[in-house]
């Protein structure tokens, strides 16, 4: 029995690490799925600009000698720039509305979707999901390898690959929440929320690998990852419906120790005049001097199942209104240079789209750090909004440093995105993390679970409003200069800083000194 008792003490511990590593690799995937866009970017308008200085230098040549361009160079011409229709001047424009386009569509279906979540089993919910996204991602791969030049087509695979990828934030939050308790959450969620920028780093290898020589595959490889992975979900994630009956049965376990009948130790009840027992007791107890023999069972409290919150009552907890409006501003800078920093790159760096997009992980490894600095220090402190407001605070003005030194060399440029990315995805990160999680099991809920998908789902589908402005006005910015963009940045995070002023007035005059504080 003590071999059992031992086994059953650290099967709650393998769960845990179970659901921590598989939903890491779930979101990995995701992320990894959405960042070949960014780098096929510089690629689709290459072609097209690098063919035209061609025919300006043979059309130069032809006319220095007094002869015709030579029919080659038009032929070339046309045949090379020919990628429609990234292929003309507006390009920005057209890139910036494809990446609107996802965003749009993931922002709009992130509110919906953490509503669907909570009445759904998640393993379900997500294998969905992740299917139907590799579906989509290779769709778009697929447009290269059959010469699609359609604006729509591209416009359409990314509303609906939007729309299927918010499946995937609610519920890999919810379970992980699940598993893990208040106690180090920070910590837990900064180590946990690096498989965003794991999967932009993979996403980048992958994609830039192919991007020169065939860029369709770096769509449909990423897309056949996050597809397997959903298989992998199906298989083996483990929901916990009952975290309280859960810790009730393992508590029981490890508490008694029998050795009596049939593993149990024998127990009698007996009659005595006199003394207080239950009403239900002396019924069942004879009046004489029997002893009657009672087995010991392990009973487990099963609560009514709680109802979902409704959208306004999840709006109505302290707190989500204020992290969900700073996230908005925060995913705007984030995403920007998520979807437009390899074409940066390119253009301020003069690199190719490959070293261009390996040279943007850094920016990523960046945010695993800040992430995880974030999660300690708010732990450590017991201040969330405190912590994002001093990484925002230290941003702006990093940015600005970024968009000067990044023109003076490889070397200032590697050190600027290492800062800059732990800076700008640390609140990020700590929001859309340990603080939805945090406020997704506010004391205000009594104990209601189900009320986390959907608050996790709000405070990032607001977010996810600035994810599609970012890049979108960005697109619209770099066209007088990308100067202009950067002053875009730094003015957002001002205004996430700005809305959470409240929130850390009331962390820092509060005299209590542990986690959430400002939202309790």
């Amino acid at each position: 029995m003590a071999r059992h008792s031992i086994g059953l003490t650290y099967l709650p511990v393998m769960y845990r690490a179970l659901t921590f590593i598989l939903t890491f690799l779930l979101y990995t995937s995701f992320h990894l799925s959405r960042k070949p866009i960014s780098i096929v970017k510089s690629e689709l308008h290459k072609n097209c600009s690098s063919v035209s200085d061609l025919a300006t230098i043979g059309a130069s040549s032809g006319a220095g000698s007094g002869q015709q361009p030579s029919l080659l160079t038009a032929h070339l011409t046309d045949m090379d720039c020919s990628w429609k229709p990234f292929d003309k001047r507006n390009y920005k424009q057209l890139l910036g509305a494809m990446d609107y386009s996802f965003l749009c569509a993931y922002a709009v279906g992130m509110y919906l979707s953490g509503i669907i979540g909570e009445r759904l089993p998640i393993r379900l919910y997500l294998t969905v999901g992740m299917l139907t996204s590799g579906l989509f991602t290779c769709l778009f791969g697929l447009g290269y390898v059959y010469n699609i030049h359609s604006l729509g087509f591209y416009i359409f695979v990314q509303v609906a690959n939007g729309l299927v990828q918010t499946t995937g934030w609610p519920s890999v939050v919810t379970c992980i929440s699940n598993w893990f308790g208040k106690g180090r959450r920070g910590l837990i969620m900064g180590l946990w929320n690096s498989h965003t920028s794991v999967g932009n780093i993979l996403g980048s290898l992958i994609a830039g690998y192919w991007v020169s020589s065939n860029w369709g595959l770096s769509f449909i490889v990423p897309g056949l990852i996050i597809a397997a992975m959903g298989v992998v979900c199906f298989l083996f994630l483990i929901e916990l419906v009952n975290n309280n009956a859960m810790y009730c049965f393992f508590k029981q376990v490890q508490d008694k120790s029998w050795n009596g009948v049939n593993g149990h130790t024998e127990m009698y009840l007996q009659y005595k005049e006199g003394k207080a027992q239950s009403y239900d007791t002396e019924l069942l107890l004879p009046r004489d001097s029997v002893c009657v023999p009672v087995q010991p069972v392990v009973v487990v409290k099963r609560e009514s199942e709680p109802s979902p919150i409704s959208f306004m009552g999840a709006l109505r907890i302290p707190g989500v209104i204020e992290f969900s409006l700073c996230l908005l501003f925060a995913k705007l800078v984030s995403y920007t240079f998520l979807f437009w920093l390899p074409l940066y790159i390119t253009k301020a760096a003069h690199l190719d789209a490959k070293k261009a997009g390996d040279l943007s992980t850094l920016f990523d490894v960046g945010g695993i750090v800040g992430g995880i600095l974030a999660g300690v220090i708010s732990d450590k402190l017991g201040k969330r909004a405190t912590t994002c407001a001093i990484m925002l605070l230290l941003a702006a003005p990093t940015l600005y440093g970024f968009s000067m030194i990044s023109e003076f060399g490889l070397g200032p440029t590697i050190g600027m995105l290492l800062v800059c990315g732990g800076l700008v995805n640390g609140p990020y990160s700590l929001i859309t993390t340990a603080v939805s999680a945090d406020l997704g099991t506010h004391k205000s809920l009594k104990g209601n679970a189900r009320a986390l998908s959907t608050v996790t789902a709000i405070i990032d589908g607001t977010g996810s409003v600035g994810a599609a402005l970012g890049p979108l006005l960005a697109g619209l910015l770099s066209a007088g200069g990308w100067d202009q963009v950067f002053y875009m940045l730094m003015t957002a995070d001002f205004l996430a800083l700005l809305l959470l002023l409240r929130l850390v007035t009331k962390e820092l005059t509060s005299s209590k000194s542990r986690p959430i504080s400002a939202v309790e």
